[in-house]
């Protein structure tokens, strides 16, 4: 994939769509492109994020750890950006993500993504705007557990 085509991709995520072309294109090509083989594991939980990903091509599974093991909560594919959690909060990474495929990724730095959100407020909006969707669609998956825990007779899950 050329670097236009790289610019392409970039500008299809929402985060990105409303950064002028030429800032794209400095991303690119600042940014790693990887590639992970199905099976291989993009981040693990647990670990700390310095980075953050775009799926450029592929897909993969989000997993989380219980105490019965692992459990797919999600998938991912083209345009997704994953691994940003940790990057902005400075926390452990919450999920693994797997390649189910063939995945490649350009993986983003944190300091070049700082330094984005800093030259261009928008995309802090739409981080905000994505990471308030997810927690809207978290709190509903959870409210819809508890919902058929209570309907078990079960005691309902914990929100965090």
């Amino acid at each position: 994939m050329s670097l236009v085509e790289e610019v392409e991709v970039l500008r299809n995520i929402p985060l990105f769509a409303n950064i002028e072309p030429s800032k794209l294109k400095l991303l690119a090509f600042t940014s790693e492109r990887l590639t992970f083989q199905p099976g291989q594991a993009i981040m693990r939980e647990g670990e700390l994020g310095d980075d953050a990903y775009v799926i450029i091509n592929g897909s993969a599974d989000v997993l989380v750890n219980t105490p019965a093991g692992p459990l797919k909560v999600a998938s991912m594919a083209k345009n997704a950006f994953v691994g940003e959690i940790a990057m902005l909060c400075d926390v452990p990474r919450t999920a693994t993500i797997v390649a189910s495929s063939e995945v490649v990724t350009l993986r983003i730095s944190k300091e070049l993504f700082f330094r984005l959100i800093r030259e261009f407020p928008q995309m802090g909006i739409e981080v905000m705007r994505v990471l308030a969707l997810r927690l809207e669609k978290t709190t509903a998956d959870l409210r819809d557990v508890n919902a058929k825990l209570a309907e078990a007779g079960k005691k309902p899950a914990a929100a965090t």
